[in-house]
């Protein structure tokens, strides 16, 4: 796999993350603990797509 299909496949998991965040938000019956795991895997993503697009 190329380094660019990697960083755009990463980038679709942000994408769905950002939706399952925004889900969750909204679910009455979401705890705090399962949206703040969440946003914690999306900022990691987000760092990850960072680091990779630096080296491009």
């Amino acid at each position: 796999m190329s380094l660019s299909s990697h960083v755009e496949e990463l980038k679709k998991k942000h994408r769905a993350l950002s939706e399952q965040v925004e889900e969750a938000q909204r679910a009455p019956g979401s705890s705090d603990q399962e949206i703040a795991e969440l946003k914690k895997q999306k900022l990691r993503l987000k760092e990850e797509i960072e680091r990779l697009e630096e080296r491009a």
